[in-house]
């Protein structure tokens, strides 16, 4: 099973788009956790086209006890950060069923708490000025990779 953990995402945009990606990308499901917006939202909606309708998502308020539950149920969690850990995940080949990829906020990324729980911390290579994607672009890219 492969599922999503949106960590305090500021923007309903970028919620919907992740879901739509992630339907697309064959995933099971999103945890909306923190002050993520949830559906049903017009702003969300706009972006999904209604992905949300065939993807499974839950609401957690706390982005910590979500990612303990799914690593005491087997999963192995994959934080989204550039850290001095990070693995390219270009050529990272993934060999465990259960996985949980976690997104953080557009500003401050993953929490370090939630790195702290990641098995794995995984990073876009960059080669232009910029040093980091826009996280519903970024959510794309490793959705697919994974």
């Amino acid at each position: 099973m492969k599922v999503i953990i949106l960590e305090n995402l500021r923007s309903l945009h970028n919620v919907g788009s992740i879901l739509r990606t992630a339907d697309g990308a064959g995933w099971d499901k999103v945890y909306l956790t923190g002050y993520t917006g949830c559906p049903p939202d017009r702003r969300i909606e706009k972006v999904s086209l209604g992905a949300e309708e065939f993807l499974a998502w839950e609401h957690n308020p706390s982005p910590i006890e979500c990612v303990q539950t799914l690593k005491a149920d087997g999963f192995k969690i994959f934080s989204l950060e550039q850290t001095s850990q990070s693995v390219d995940l270009l050529s990272y080949r993934n060999q465990a069923e259960n996985i949980a990829l976690v997104l953080g906020n557009e500003v401050e990324g993953v929490s370090p708490e939630l790195l702290a729980e990641s098995d794995v911390h995984l990073e876009i290579p960059m080669r232009g000025q910029k040093g980091s994607l826009n996280v519903s672009i970024a959510a794309g890219v490793a959705l697919y990779q994974l």
